[in-house]
């Protein structure tokens, strides 16, 4: 995508663990702070990189309506969960402390990815507020809430791998268990707790899930139960199926999820 090639910041720390705790700013050229949704990758927790921002949010930057944050964490080699969603929470913290900075409006934050980082945003979305008002930290005082989170094709509840075959050994590897390891031999705690159904509450904010009814990778009905827990604890919920569509839904490049997602996005950031 030409527009906007270059972020406005980049590689921006956000923790000092390890190298992969970095960001990248692309701020939206405006008078006023605008809203900013914070984007993460997908690649099975394990690959991928912060730099391939979605079409759709880099012309959201050009056209001067949206600033976008695009988090890059720590894979599942260096550190098994809950490394990876405690680094995306660490992020939207830090973006609150830069917020001014970086014209960005610390009200107004949403979280969106596809595959591992539908995954991720569904989950920091859904998670209670990490903030610690007593921390010597000035950003770990600071809220991981968000105002609205737009999953792609993410997987929301690890208890589906009892029932369904799930082929793709990422699912394991994120809760530290190697490839084709029985669903009966793995942490249950962990499966539990990785799962962003897990997370739901009736606090939450609004979720729009975009899924493929044919997605061998993450399958339909990780969608479809992640939309019936929150309408059941009436969380602000849409679902976007897309008819025939496998995996590749995770690339947010299809017209249908982008035409649902833009509305949803500017509703509920306040963008006038």
């Amino acid at each position: 995508w030409p527009l906007c090639a270059a972020p406005t910041h980049k590689d921006v720390p956000y923790a000092t663990e390890h190298p992969a705790q970095r960001l990248d700013v692309y701020v939206a050229k405006s008078d006023e702070a605008k809203p900013v949704m914070i984007f993460y990758h997908g690649g099975g927790w394990r690959a991928g990189s912060k730099s391939r921002v979605p079409g759709f949010l880099r012309r959201a930057v050009e056209q001067g309506w949206l600033s976008v944050v695009a988090v890059e964490y720590r894979f599942t080699n260096v550190a098994t969960h809950p490394a990876q969603v405690n680094d995306c929470l660490r992020a939207i913290q830090f973006i609150r402390h830069k917020a001014k900075k970086w014209n960005i409006d610390a009200e107004r934050m949403g979280a969106t990815g596809g595959s591992a980082g539908g995954h991720l945003s569904m989950y920091v979305a859904l998670h209670d507020d990490i903030a610690n008002p007593n921390a010597a930290d000035p950003v770990a005082q600071l809220s991981s809430r968000v105002s609205c989170a737009v999953p792609f094709a993410g997987p929301t509840d690890w208890s589906l791998l009892k029932t369904i075959e799930h082929k793709h050994p990422a699912y394991r590897q994120l809760i530290g268990h190697t490839p084709g390891t029985p669903v009966d031999e793995m942490d249950a705690k962990r499966m539990t707790n990785v799962s962003p159904i897990s997370h739901v509450s009736a606090d939450d904010p609004p979720v729009m899930v975009v899924h493929g009814d044919s997605d061998a990778i993450v399958p339909y009905i990780h969608a479809t139960e992640m939309v019936e827990a929150l309408k059941a604890v009436q969380v602000e919920t849409e679902l976007v199926t897309l008819k025939g569509g496998g995996h590749n839904v995770a690339g947010a490049g299809h017209r249908e999820a982008v035409e649902r997602a833009i509305p949803f996005i500017r509703k509920h950031l306040k963008v006038k």
